[in-house]
């Protein structure tokens, strides 16, 4: 119990920004840490469903509420997966070698198409939540939980691209047949109750979530010969927009 503890400190502190215990960062208190990873989107979705369930009914739809929406992520996590996708961005654009693309990913100068790309994302994802409502900003809430389960179980199931880095130290610490276990029983609980919700919407999320899944899995293999962390931000931004994508689009489409 006390190593299933120190894992949830080690998960949050890394993931999140929630203050937590200092805690030395151990063969033991890692080995749980990516069973809590998900745990962190549950805490941006009660946020989000608080900020909806505050002001939902006065500012729902306005410029402001829409904001306020989409950066709760930002400002729970730090901005640590957004991260992984700009780095992404600028290495994918480099039309380079594998080891050339993964030493750009180490690179901590943001280039031209990271920015692109950024501004593009946020521009999308306000744009895709404008339009949301009560009810799809739930089953939304619930997606924060999928895309981090299934980052979990990448990370416990995926190749690495290279032996160093945080993803490669969180995956070779972790009980990785445990972990996996766990992000299953995640990735079921989370279906089972977008479907009991929504059956319709719940479906095309799901769909959504993991046509990206195995999409990251492919494009990692082929550009870079494996996954690393910040390819695993850059699944896990895009995963959150395209089930946005297809449960919003789905409603507008029907109304």
């Amino acid at each position: 119990m006390k190593n299933i503890g120190r894992s949830l400190c080690v998960a949050f502190s890394m993931y999140s920004k929630i203050p937590m215990p200092q805690v030395e960062w151990t063969k033991e208190s890692m080995q749980y840490c990516i069973c809590f990873f998900p745990a962190v989107g549950a805490v941006i979705g009660a946020a989000t469903l608080l900020w909806n369930m505050l002001v939902g009914a006065k500012l729902s739809g306005s410029l402001l509420f829409t904001a306020v929406l989409i950066l709760i992520p930002v400002l729970i996590t730090g901005g640590i997966h957004l991260d992984g996708l700009l780095d992404t961005a600028d290495a994918l654009s480099s039309y380079k070698t594998k080891e050339e693309k993964l030493e750009i990913l180490k690179d901590s100068h943001a280039g031209a198409f990271a920015i692109i790309i950024g501004i593009c994302w946020f521009v999308l994802d306000f744009g895709i939540y404008s339009e949301a409502d009560a009810h799809t900003i739930g089953l939304l809430a619930i997606g924060f939980v999928i895309s981090r389960a299934l980052s979990g179980l990448s990370l416990v199931s995926f190749r690495m691209a290279k032996n160093t880095g945080l993803a490669a130290t969180f995956s070779d610490m972790a009980l990785k047949s445990r972990v996996r276990i766990v992000m299953i029983c995640y990735l079921i609980v989370c279906a089972g109750l977008l479907l009991y919700l929504d059956p319709l919407y719940g479906t095309a999320e799901l769909i959504g979530a993991l046509l990206v899944f195995f999409w990251y899995r492919h494009l990692s293999y082929e550009k870079f010969g494996g996954i690393t962390g910040d390819l695993a931000g850059f699944f896990l931004q895009n995963c959150e927009l395209f089930m946005a994508v297809c449960v919003i689009g789905l409603r507008i489409v029907l109304r």
